[in-house]
């Protein structure tokens, strides 16, 4: 039975769908943002599971809220005092109760389980991914081996280390399986990429205390720079400790570690990161720098407020 027109219960009706229409027009969002509820765009499965998760979160809650609100402005509008009479008392009322008892109980239990199918999704690591990274982070810079792909010169993995002067380029597959295992040299720091969704401490002796320090993601969805950032305060320069993510064609992969495998004739030693993406001359993505962010200035006369270092 709908509202009686002209009431005003259907007034308030009206009003209160006037400023919800109002209130999401004027955001600008397009109906997939509004259903993002503000979750930003990701670049890999696990990321997306995580926010149909929240999504459906914040229905659920967006549900309940509905509901108490309808409850109180009901009770505001039909149920405010008109007479010193006592109103009839429900404090024993055992069907209430048990409702008030069960709908809680459930939504939290539906909650947890869903939580917990995404969370091993998340975590969820197979036998054998396409590609496996060695992280491997210090004060304030980190190191990325490939202990699959090895350098002709000496028969080690290939390997990018961060300098001061260059920010360190994790290049990796889009559309493959890659495995991440987190170690730390010093303190303990933390491996970010926001486009990931996914943050995981990087502790020193993980095995030796006996941490989780891998994790993996089935693939990324597109090419692309996505900037990397350590998330766990380590030391002075905690803020620099910056890298970039460089997601290539899986062909323009293969063509990369083919070159990181070799020794550049023009050095005598193994094509660096940077040697070969230059190499590989692939327009954007190939650029042999981070285009995401920028090395940290060191020289502090640079930063000096008297100017004396101009």
């Amino acid at each position: 039975m709908g509202l009686k027109e002209g009431t005003r219960a259907a007034r308030l009706a009206k009003v209160v769908g006037l400023v919800g229409l109002v209130g999401v027009g004027a955001t600008g969002c397009s109906t997939e943002e509004v259903l993002r509820f503000g979750w930003p765009v990701a670049v890999t499965p696990q990321a997306e599971r995580m926010r149909e998760l929240w999504t459906w979160s914040v229905i659920a809650a967006l549900a309940v809220g509905v509901i108490v609100w309808g409850l109180i402005l009901w009770s505001v509008a039909f149920h405010r005092k008109k007479s010193e009479e006592l109103p009839r008392q429900v404090a024993y009322n055992l069907p209430l109760e048990l409702v008030l008892i069960v709908v809680p109980t459930v939504i939290v239990a539906v909650l947890f389980y869903f939580t917990a199918v995404t969370q091993n999704y998340v975590t969820k690591k197979s036998d054998s991914p396409d590609v496996t990274v060695d992280v491997i982070a210090f004060q304030w810079n980190w190191e990325f081996r490939y202990p699959d792909y090895k350098t002709d010169r000496d028969n080690t993995p290939v390997s990018t280390v961060g300098t001061s002067g260059e920010i360190p380029l994790l290049v990796v597959p889009a559309d493959r399986s890659i495995r991440f295992n987190l170690e730390s040299t010093d303190v303990i720091h933390s491996f970010f990429v926001p486009e990931f969704h996914f943050k995981r401490d990087v502790f020193p002796d993980p095995k030796k205390n006996n941490q989780d320090n891998a994790f993996e993601i089935t693939k990324i969805d597109r090419p692309g720079s996505f900037v990397g950032r350590c998330a766990e305060l380590c030391g002075v320069y905690h803020a620099v400790m910056n890298f970039e993510v460089r997601a290539l064609e899986p062909a323009l992969f293969d063509r990369y570690m083919s070159l990181r495998e070799k020794n550049n004739p023009k050095t005598g030693q193994p094509y660096s990161a940077a040697e070969a993406l230059a190499e590989l001359n692939c327009g954007e993505l190939c650029t042999p720098y981070a285009v995401t962010t920028k090395p940290f200035d060191t020289d502090r006369t640079v930063r000096e407020a008297s100017g004396g270092g101009k």
